[in-house]
């Protein structure tokens, strides 16, 4: 059964449960859109959020297979939203997408971050991190 996803960003129940999920968190909605666009067309279902604490509520409703954070935002920042879940998902890769790379390189041991891309790298780099992660689409 195939389902779309929501014009909000949520996952829609019923989808294809071989497509992974992917939440991308990032303030700026250019970036945010911009790299939810490009992974749909590449086969992923994703979900957007627009700063930490809307990370830390959309990553416990929707259970990505995959974060995607950017580390700098206002308010709950993308360290502290790892952080809070990382304590009740653990096992969720989370990579930083960020134009912080060393920053978010001294952070990887500590927040459990599985890789870091730097925006200026691109989406490719970040496409072929992810595939690294999840596998290839399928």
């Amino acid at each position: 059964m195939v389902q779309s996803i929501s014009e909000q960003g949520a996952f829609s129940p019923g989808h294809v449960e071989t497509q992974k999920r992917i939440l991308i968190v990032d303030d700026s909605d250019v970036i945010r859109r911009g790299i939810r666009v490009y992974l749909e067309m590449t086969g992923y279902l994703c979900s957007e959020a627009s700063d930490g604490a809307d990370a830390i509520k959309k990553a416990r409703e929707s259970k990505p297979d995959l974060i995607v954070m950017d580390l700098v935002m206002p308010g709950i920042n993308g360290i502290e939203a790892t952080s809070v879940i990382r304590s009740t998902m653990p096992r969720v890769p989370v990579i930083a997408f960020t134009m912080y790379e060393t920053l978010a390189k001294s952070l990887t041991s500590k927040l459990a971050i599985d890789t870091v891309v730097s925006k200026p790298e691109g989406l490719v780099k970040l496409r072929q991190c992810i595939q690294s992660i999840l596998g290839p689409v399928s």
